[in-house]
């Protein structure tokens, strides 16, 4: 028997619940692992015989803990190789204006920059307190990681999309020599 702990934001306790407890029904049967819910401690505790299914089961409530929606954090049991990567921004950023004013950078005006990361990698991204959140296969992830990352250090929009730009194109370029 597998068993995993973890800590969650009481604040999102709720969505891992889900209405009369539809979203926690859905990880349990998906994945087909047993949770227990303490939303007083606002631990998780995730059982299974499966190691690997309690692992996804952990990412899946990471990534709704991270601020993604249930159906977003879904998308790890699409691909054996979908993976959660975080990345804490209370190191890189000091002061909490100086949080603000990255998380703004990463989000774009009106999600703008976000989105054209997520679309240009084929990840999901969920900027949540002090972290953002990626969701995607490994090598997504890291391309989408190192365009947060770009974005962080001021690098102009521009760049980091023309960045993102030359990233795709040399992964179709991989894969058509791959399949030729």
């Amino acid at each position: 028997m597998a068993r995993q702990e973890i800590k969650v934001s009481t604040a999102r306790i709720g969505v891992i619940i889900g209405k009369k407890g539809a979203t926690k029904r859905e990880i349990e049967e998906k994945t087909g692992v047993s949770l227990r819910i303490d939303s007083e401690e606002g631990t998780v505790v995730i059982e299974g015989d499966d190691p690997v299914a309690v692992m996804t089961a952990t990412s899946i409530i990471q990534a709704i803990n991270r601020g993604f929606s249930p159906e977003r954090a879904f998308r790890l049991l699409e691909d054996e190789d979908m993976m959660l990567d975080v990345i804490d921004l209370t190191d890189l950023s000091g002061t909490t204006r100086h949080l603000e004013r990255l998380r703004g950078r990463i989000i774009g005006k009106a999600g703008t920059s976000r989105a054209q990361i997520e679309d240009m990698t084929n990840t999901q991204i969920s900027v949540h307190g002090k972290t953002v959140a990626i969701i995607g296969l490994p090598d997504q992830n890291e391309t989408a990681r190192k365009a947060v990352e770009m974005l962080i250090q001021g690098v102009p929009h521009e760049n980091v999309y023309a960045f993102l730009d030359r990233k795709r194109k040399e992964a179709k370029h991989e894969m058509l020599e791959y399949y030729s």
